[in-house]
C-alpha cells in the first residue's frame, strides 16, 4: 500500500514530459522518456548558459575597456583645460606686448623718415649755396690766372682790353680784403691810366694778383672741405637713419605677422578649450551611466548564474533519482500492474486537466519559459502546486525580462541617436575642413600672385623715383649754372654799361662804393691829365662815337633784358619743376608706403592662411580618425542593439501572450487541484 500511495502521488504530480503519445507508448517506458527530456533540458540550459556567458563576457570587456578609455580621456581633459587656459592668458599678454612694440616701431620709423627729410632739405640748401659760391670762386680764380699769365708774358696792354680785365677790376672792387695801396695800384693798372709820378711795375701787379689767387684758392679749398664734410655727415646720417628705418620696418613686419598668428592661436585655443570642457562633461556623464549599467548587469548576471546553477542541480538530482537502481526496480514492479479503476480514473482526470492546460499553453508563441511549463505538464514528476509556483516564477522572470528589454531599448535608442548625431556632426566638420583647406590653398595662391605684382610695382616705382631724382638734380644743376653764368654776364654788362655811361652819359653813371672813392679820383685825375694834345679836335669824333655808344648801350640793355627774361623763366621753371618733383616724391612715398603696408598685410594674411591650412589639415586628420572610431562604435552598437530593436515588439507581444497563457494554465491547474484531492481520497478508501 505504501508503494502504491507513493506511485499515486508521484503520478498525480507529474507536469514535465514529452509530447502526448498514445496509451501503449506511454505505458511502454515512460520513465526513460522523462529522463531523456530532463537530459535534453540539461543540454539546453548548459548551451544557453554558455551563450549568455559569452555575451556577458563581451559586455564586461566593453565596460572594462570603455571605463579605462573614458578615464584616460577624462584625466587628459582635466590636465589639458588649465594648461590651455594658461596658454591663452600667456598668448593674450604677448599679443598686447607685441601691439605696443609695433606702435613704438611705427612711431620710431616715422621720426627717422622725418629726420631724413629735414636733413635732406638743409643739405640741398647748403649744396646750392656751395655750388653758387664755388662757381664764383672758380670763375674768379680762372680770371686771376689768366691775368697773371698775360701780364707775366708782357701782354698787359692787350689784356686790359679783354673781359677778363673787367672781371679782375670787379674782383678788386668787391673781392677779398687787401691793403688799400695794393687795391689802388691794381685798379690803377687795370684802368690803364697811371700818373706820371707813379707807375706800378708788372711784377708788383702780378704779386698782388697771385696773393689774391692764393687767398681765393684757400677760401675755395676751405668751403670745399666744409662742403665735403657736410656731405659726408649727411650721408652718414641718412645711412644710419635708413638702417634704422629698415630695421624698424623688418621688426614691424615680423611682429605684425606674429600678432596675427597669436590672434589665430588664441581663437583656436579658446575653441579647443570649449570643445575639451564640453567633451569632459559628456565623458563624465557617459562614464557615470556606464558604471551604473555595468554594475546592474553584474548583479543581474550573478542572479542568473545562481538560478541556472540551481536549475542544473535540480535537473541532475531528478535524473539521478529516476536513474537510481532501486527506483527503476520499483517502476518495473509497479507500473505494469497499475490497473486499478480508481487509479485509472484519477489518471484520466489528471490527464484531462493537463491536456486542457497544455492546449492553452500551445496557443501561446513558442518560448523558453513556455517550453519549461509545457514540459512540466507533459511530464510525470512535478505536482500541480509546483507547476503553479513555476508559472508564477516564470511570470515574474518574464516581467523582469520585459523591464530589461525596455531599458535596453531605451539605452540603444539613445546611444544610436547620440552616435548618429555625432557622426553627422563629424562628417559635416570634415566637409567644412575640406572646404577650408581648398579656400586656404586658393587664398594662398592668390595672395602669392598679388604679392609678386606688388613687389614689381614697388620696384618700378623706386626706379621711377631714382630716375626722377637724377633728372631733377641735373635740371637743378643746369639752373644753378645758368643763373650763375647769367648773373656774372649781367654784372659784366652792367659794369660795361656803367663804364660807357661814365664817359658818354655822366648823368647816368653810377659811382662805385665809398671805399673805392680814392680809385675814382685817381682815375678821373689820370684821365684828365693824360689827355693827348690834339684833344680839341675830338668833339665830332666823340659825338659819332657817342651815337655808336648809345647803340651799344641799347644793345647791352637788350642783352640784359634777355638775360633777365631768361633768368626769370629759368627761375619759374625751376620752381615749377621742384614743386612737381616734390609732389611726385610725396605721391610716390605715399604710394610706396601704401603698397608696403598692403604687402605687409597680405604677407600677414598669407601667413595666417598657411597657419589655417595646417590647422585645417590637422583638424581634418583628427576629425577623420574620430569619425572612424565613431563609425566602429556605431557598428558595435548596431551589432548589439539591432536584433533587440527589430524584434522588440514581437518579443513583447510574445511575452505578453506567454504570460496570458501561463495565467490561463494556472487557472486551469488551480481548478483541477480540488478534484485531484477528492479523487485521490476515493481511491485510498477503496484500498
Amino acid at each position: 500500500m505504501s508503494k502504491m500511495l507513493i506511485l499515486v502521488v508521484a503520478l498525480a504530480a507529474v507536469a514535465n514530459g514529452a509530447v502526448q503519445e498514445d496509451a501503449t507508448q506511454n505505458h511502454a517506458n515512460p520513465i526513460r522518456k522523462v529522463v531523456t527530456m530532463l537530459q535534453n533540458m540539461q543540454k539546453k540550459v548548459s548551451a544557453e548558459g554558455a551563450k549568455e556567458q559569452e555575451l556577458f563576457d563581451k559586455f564586461m570587456c566593453y565596460c572594462k575597456n570603455a571605463d579605462g578609455t573614458l578615464g584616460d580621456s577624462i584625466g587628459a581633459a582635466e590636465t589639458k583645460i588649465p594648461d590651455v587656459g594658461a596658454k591663452i592668458e600667456e598668448g593674450a599678454a604677448k599679443k598686447v606686448q607685441l601691439d605696443d612694440e609695433v606702435k613704438s616701431a611705427i612711431a620710431g620709423r616715422a621720426e627717422a623718415k622725418s629726420a631724413i627729410a629735414k636733413a635732406t632739405a638743409i643739405r640741398d640748401k647748403e649744396a646750392a649755396a656751395f655750388n653758387k659760391e664755388s662757381a664764383e670762386y672758380k670763375s674768379n680764380i680762372g680770371s686771376l690766372q689768366g691775368a697773371i699769365s698775360a701780364i707775366s708774358s708782357g701782354m698787359s696792354g692787350g689784356f686790359l682790353q679783354t673781359n677778363t680785365a673787367a672781371t679782375i677790376r670787379k674782383i678788386a672792387l668787391t673781392g677779398p680784403n687787401m691793403e688799400d695801396m695794393d687795391r689802388q695800384e691794381l685798379l690803377s693798372f687795370l684802368s690803364g691810366k697811371q700818373t706820371a709820378s707813379y707807375m706800378p711795375k708788372s711784377g708788383e701787379i702780378t704779386g698782388i694778383l697771385k696773393t689774391m689767387e692764393d687767398e681765393m684758392s684757400k677760401t675755395l679749398a676751405d668751403i670745399t672741405a666744409d662742403e665735403d664734410s657736410s656731405a659726408s655727415t649727411f650721408k652718414e646720417l641718412v645711412a644710419a637713419k635708413q638702417k634704422e628705418i629698415n630695421s624698424l620696418t623688418k621688426a614691424i613686419e615680423v611682429k605684425s605677422k606674429r600678432v596675427g598668428e597669436l590672434a589665430i592661436e588664441i581663437v583656436m585655443m579658446k575653441n579647443d578649450l570649449s570643445d575639451t570642457e564640453a567633451a569632459l562633461l559628456e565623458d563624465k556623464k557617459f562614464l557615470g551611466d556606464l558604471s551604473k549599467n555595468c554594475a546592474t548587469k553584474e548583479d543581474e548576471w550573478a542572479g542568473i548564474q545562481k538560478q541556472r546553477a540551481m536549475e542544473l542541480v535540480a535537473l541532475a538530482d531528478t535524473i539521478k533519482i529516476l536513474n537510481d537502481d532501486d527506483a527503476l526496480e520499483l517502476f518495473k514492479k509497479t507500473l505494469p500492474g497499475a490497473g486499478a479503476s480508481g487509479f485509472l480514473q484519477l489518471a484520466v482526470n489528471t490527464d484531462a486537466v493537463k491536456d486542457k492546460a497544455l492546449a492553452i499553453i500551445k496557443k501561446a508563441p513558442a518560448g523558453l519559459e513556455i517550453g519549461f511549463v509545457e514540459m512540466a505538464l507533459r511530464g510525470k514528476k512535478v505536482g500541480f502546486e509546483k507547476v503553479i509556483k513555476l508559472i508564477d516564477d516564470m511570470v515574474k522572470v518574464m516581467g523582469k525580462e520585459q523591464v530589461d528589454d525596455d531599458a535596453k531599448k531605451e539605452y540603444c535608442t539613445m546611444q544610436l541617436d547620440t552616435v548618429e548625431d555625432k557622426k553627422k556632426g563629424l562628417e559635416q566638420t570634415v566637409s567644412d575642413l575640406e572646404t577650408s583647406i581648398e579656400d586656404a590653398k586658393e587664398g594662398i595662391s592668390s595672395l602669392a600672385s598679388e604679392l609678386k605684382a606688388l613687389e614689381a610695382v614697388i620696384k618700378a616705382l623706386d626706379k621711377s623715383v631714382s630716375e626722377a631724382t637724377e633728372q631733377r638734380k641735373e635740371e637743378h644743376e643746369d639752373h644753378t649754372e645758368l643763373m650763375a653764368s647769367d648773373s656774372s654776364c649781367k654784372e659784366l654788362l652792367d659794369f660795361a654799361k656803367n663804364r660807357l655811361n661814365k664817359f658818354y652819359n655822366p648823368k647816368l653813371y653810377k659811382a662805385p662804393p665809398k671805399r673805392t672813392l680814392s680809385f675814382v679820383q685817381v682815375s678821373a685825375h689820370t684821365q684828365n691829365d693824360d689827355a693827348p694834345g690834339p684833344a680839341p679836335e675830338a668833339p665830332k669824333a666823340f659825338e659819332k662815337k657817342g651815337e655808336e655808344s648809345n647803340g651799344v648801350i641799347a644793345m647791352i640793355d637788350l642783352l640784359i633784358k634777355d638775360l633777365d627774361k631768361e633768368m626769370q623763366e629759368s627761375t619759374v621753371e625751376e620752381k615749377n619743376a621742384q614743386k612737381e618733383y616734390e609732389g611726385m616724391m610725396a605721391d610716390s612715398a605715399q604710394k610706396r608706403a601704401e603698397d608696403s603696408k598692403l604687402m605687409t598685410e597680405k604677407e600677414a594674411m598669407k601667413a595666417q592662411l598657411e597657419t589655417e591650412l595646417e590647422t585645417s589639415k590637422e583638424g581634418k586628420a583628427s576629425t577623420t580618425k574620430e569619425l572612424m572610431a565613431t563609425l566602429e562604435y556605431t557598428a558595435s552598437l548596431h551589432k548589439e542593439c539591432d536584433w533587440l530593436l527589430k524584434n522588440f515588439d514581437v518579443r513583447k507581444e510574445a511575452r505578453a501572450s506567454e504570460v496570458d497563457a501561463l495565467g490561463k494554465a494556472k487557472a486551469v491547474l488551480s481548478g483541477a487541484d480540488f478534484s485531484l484531492l477528492q479523487k485521490g481520497s476515493k481511491f485510498l478508501n477503496r484500498q
